[in-house]
């Protein structure tokens, strides 16, 4: 005679059991308690990717605020030529803290010894300018780097004490920018020029202004082509400032041709925008290959 065992309700096989600790209600809670310390975990990295980002903006507008006010007393006590030395010397130390900070974070990566082979030279750098931080990566490396600014940047009291101790060119008189260049470049110094006159619109390159062609070309000094990598657009012309980029950011800086400007004007700015655009493309290119 055969028997039939009816299991009672319940009692099946452990991992079945609803309160058993390989049940399906505890592997539940532990996804659902993973899930909330991953929720955690993104909101302190999001909190501290803003603290470094913009902690160290404002500590960078402090730094630049503390060396310009004093600098624009001292500018008028020392001899022209000791004062902007000292001036950029400072500019370079400024500079290159705020990127030691943000790259301590992790949260920034940066390439730039290129630039240190420049030291030394006078030289006219032109370089493309895909951001506001370009200036820095630029000058954090070059101890004698003079840049031509916009006027309203000079007159600004956050950076216009420190600017004009250093011998930063306003852009608002030609025929002062092609002294002032001339005289900058005679002295040793490297004249920063950023050729498209504002950040990058529309890539690779904006049309090239003429007016650099007849500074560099009165100046007399070789062009050192130089190029700014970067894996992002933060503190692009359209960036808004209080957007966190994707992390880490990355720059690197490399060196491209030397030039001279010979010639007619016009014609040299043409032909480097051509170089310019070029090579871009090209970077364009192999990044995405």
């Amino acid at each position: 005679m055969s028997m039939c065992y009816n299991q009672p309700s319940g009692e099946g096989d452990p991992a079945e059991r609803p309160g058993s600790p390989n049940g399906l209600g505890h592997q539940r809670e532990k996804i659902q308690g993973s899930g909330k310390v991953m929720w955690v975990w993104r909101q302190f990295k999001s909190l501290y990717e803003y603290i470094v980002l913009y902690g160290g903006l404002l500590l960078f507008a402090l730094a630049c605020l503390a060396w310009s006010l004093p600098a624009s007393v001292l500018r008028h006590l020392m001899p022209q030529r000791i004062a902007e030395r000292v001036g950029q010397y400072a500019i370079m130390l400024v500079f290159r803290s705020y990127l030691f900070v943000v790259r301590a974070s992790g949260l920034v990566k940066c390439d730039l010894t290129a630039l240190d082979a420049l030291r030394g030279e006078p030289l006219i750098i032109t370089t493309n300018h895909p951001a506001l931080i370009d200036v820095v990566l630029i000058g954090s490396r070059l101890p004698r780097m003079v840049c031509v600014l916009k006027a309203n940047l000079l007159d600004n009291p956050l950076l216009g004490g420190g600017a004009s101790m250093a011998g930063y060119i306003r852009n608002d008189s030609t025929g002062n920018l092609i002294r002032r260049a001339a005289v900058a470049t005679r002295a040793g110094s490297q004249l920063l020029i950023f050729p498209e006159g504002t950040r990058t619109v529309s890539p690779p390159i904006n049309p090239f202004k003429g007016g650099f062609g007849l500074v560099a070309q009165k100046a007399g000094v070789p062009i050192q082509t130089v190029f700014i990598e970067a894996n992002s657009p933060f503190l692009g012309k359209h960036w808004p400032l209080l957007k966190k980029p994707e992390f880490p950011l990355v720059y690197r800086v490399r060196l491209g041709e030397r030039f001279e400007a010979n010639g007619e004007v016009k014609a040299f700015v043409s032909d480097l925008e051509d170089y310019y655009r070029r090579e871009m493309q090209a970077q364009g290119n192999r990044g995405a290959a």
